[in-house]
């Protein structure tokens, strides 16, 4: 029946059928936070909208910052970003990941602080919200980026490198010297409900003896038990414990989902990290975009137009 013709018909945009809320607090901040995720149009990308400036008389430019590599001005400990008038959003990366596990391509979110409300450490509440709120396609074609050749930034024993593949997937490795945690791999391929049911719900972590020096820093002022895990020497401290055996470097699968998405657009490529972060991640997408022949546009086609005989779904050029 298919044979003698190719599939055509791109995939659309999506956004969230209505808006949703929640509350929280900010990781690094320890302040609370009320946060709306809005439909957006096509092409708008993600934009955080600072409510609360725009209450104190800043206009809406000023008050919007989008979620951009080129955007990014901190990764200590998290993903900040800024706009051209100074106005921040930090800890972005978790709902980031979600919208890309999600595939959610235009979003406004609306933030009364400077903050993303940490929740409980990882994407799982992000992804609760999104499908109460239902995801609505538009009337634009999906375009990716695909990467067309490797890229790798590497700083020591930290490595981060992207390189070409049919579709979008993500290994990691890490190692501590905690024995609570010590070397672990993982690997996920973002398709169907793999990104709810493998890396959603893997939650932050972090060292007890660290905490005194990070909130010197002004850093973790939010942090608990409620929303990361916690190691002691070589114990985790969290009631009920883990999620998963290796919910340490699920996490850090999840960080990168955010980070990368961060570009943008999705990118189809396969991305591998060896004890790389927020930092790198984005090193890695500034040498991705530096290098054009690196990588390409193109439009997503729907999965729905492609059969089984041909495998995963393509992608078509695009101007």
């Amino acid at each position: 029946m298919y044979a003698d013709r190719e599939p055509t018909t791109a995939a659309r945009q999506q956004t969230l059928k209505a808006p949703i809320n929640c509350t929280g607090v900010g990781l690094h901040s320890g302040l609370p936070v009320a946060m709306t995720m809005r439909p957006a149009p096509v092409n708008s990308g993600i934009i955080f909208r600072r409510l609360d400036l725009l209450r104190g008389g800043a206009t809406e430019a000023q008050a919007a910052v989008p979620a951009r590599w080129d955007a990014v001005v901190d990764t200590r400990l998290c993903t900040v970003v800024s706009n051209a008038t100074g106005a921040t959003v930090g800890t972005v990366e978790h709902v980031m990941s979600a919208l890309r596990g999600c595939g959610i391509d235009n979003l406004f979110i609306d933030l009364d602080g400077a903050e993303v409300p940490i929740m409980d450490g990882s994407a799982a509440p992000f992804v609760f919200l999104i499908e109460c709120a239902g995801i609505a396609q538009q009337d634009a074609a999906r375009r990716v980026i695909r990467v067309l050749r490797p890229v790798s930034v590497v700083e020591g024993e930290k490595v981060a490198t992207l390189t070409p593949s049919s579709g979008s997937s993500f290994a990691f490795e890490i190692d501590f010297a905690s024995a609570a945690v010590r070397r672990q791999e993982g690997f996920v391929r973002l398709e169907a409900d793999s990104f709810k049911d493998e890396v959603a719900e893997a939650r932050t972590f972090g060292f007890l003896q660290e905490v005194d020096m990070l909130r010197r820093a002004g850093l973790a002022r939010g942090g608990s038990m409620d929303n990361a895990i916690v190691i002691d020497g070589d114990r985790v401290l969290n009631e009920g414990g883990l999620r998963f055996d290796d919910e340490f470097v699920r996490h850090k699968i999840l960080d990168a989902v955010g980070d990368l998405y961060m570009a943008g657009l999705a990118i189809v490529g396969h991305y591998s990290g060896i004890r790389s972060g927020h930092a790198l991640n984005n090193k890695l997408l500034h040498a991705l975009f530096a290098d054009p022949s690196a990588y390409e546009i193109v439009e997503e086609v729907d999965a729905a137009f492609v059969p089984q005989a041909w495998g995963r779904p393509r992608l078509v050029a695009t101007a």
